[in-house]
C-alpha cells in the first residue's frame, strides 16, 4: 500500500476513539478545495513510507491508540488496502475507512469480509454539481449511489459529510444533499479552511449562522446533524 504519511495521535477521526491516521498516495478526483494537494497531485511515491514502520507505531501504541483509519487521496486505490486492515484486525484495533465512494466495489469487498468498523464517505455536492466540484468532466453517480445504499444497509457505523464552501454550495444545494442522504445515521458539514496545502486558492468558508440552517434541511432526513470545525 502507498503510504504517504501517518498522523500519530488523532481525537476527531472517529469519534469518542484515539486514532492512527494513515494516509495514501493518489486519488480519482481533483477537488480544487482538497487540502491535501501533495496526495493527489504531487509525486506520491517520493515521500513513501514503508508500512512496517506504520505497524511498529501501532505494536508499540497498544492500549494508547484505539483505531487506524485509512484516508487520502482515496484510500480504495490502493491494491494492498484489504490486507493491510485484516494486519490491523488481527493487532486489535477497530478500523476506520474515508472514501470518495466511486469504487463500491471495493467498499461491497471490505465491508463483505468483516474489515470496517466505520466508514466516513464524502458527498461532494448536489448531483447536478458533483462533477463540477470534484474538478471531472463527468462522474458515475451510480457508483455514488452504490456505496451510499451499501453503508444504508450495511449494519455498521457510518457518516457522510460534506466541505461547505461558498463558491460551490447554495442552500439549494444542501436541500438537494439532505434528499440524497435520507436514511443516514450521521451527516456532517465540515468548515473549509484555505490551507497552503490546497490545489486552488481564493474559495470562502461560510459562515457558522448559514451552517446553522443549512443543518435545518437535514433535521428529519438523518439520525444526526453536526457541524465539523466551528467554534
Amino acid at each position: 500500500m502507498l503510504i504517504c504519511g501517518y498522523e500519530k495521535f488523532s481525537m476527531v477521526d472517529f469519534d469518542t476513539k484515539i486514532c492512527c491516521t494513515v494516509f495514501t498516495g493518489g486519488c480519482n478526483f481533483r477537488c480544487p478545495f482538497c487540502h491535501n494537494g501533495a496526495l493527489v497531485l504531487g509525486d506520491v511515491g517520493a515521500g513513501r513510507i514503508d508500512e512496517s514502520e506504520v505497524f511498529d507505531y501501532l505494536e508499540r501504541r497498544k492500549g494508547l491508540v484505539d483505531a487506524v483509519c485509512v484516508t487520502g487521496g482515496e484510500a480504495t486505490l490502493q491494491p494492498g488496502l484489504a490486507n493491510f486492515y485484516r494486519r490491523v484486525r488481527e493487532m486489535g484495533y477497530a478500523t476506520k475507512l474515508d472514501t470518495n465512494g466511486l469504487r463500491p466495489d471495493v467498499l461491497e469487498s471490505l465491508l463483505r469480509d468483516g474489515l470496517l468498523d466505520y466508514v466516513g464517505m464524502d458527498i461532494k455536492n448536489s448531483p447536478e454539481k458533483y462533477a463540477f466540484t470534484v474538478g471531472l468532466k463527468e462522474v458515475d453517480l451510480g457508483k455514488i449511489n452504490e456505496s451510499m445504499r451499501m453503508l444504508k444497509d450495511s449494519g455498521i457505523d457510518f457518516e457522510f459529510r460534506t466541505t461547505i464552501i461558498k463558491e460551490f454550495h447554495t442552500a439549494q444545494d444542501m436541500a438537494k444533499i439532505a434528499d440524497w442522504v435520507e436514511g443516514g445515521k450521521r451527516y456532517y458539514m465540515q468548515k473549509y479552511k484555505d490551507s497552503e496545502g490546497c490545489i486552488s486558492h481564493g474559495y470562502h468558508e461560510i459562515e457558522k449562522a448559514r451552517a446553522e440552517e443549512f443543518a435545518t434541511l437535514f433535521k428529519d432526513k438523518v439520525g444526526k446533524v453536526g457541524l465539523r470545525g466551528y467554534n
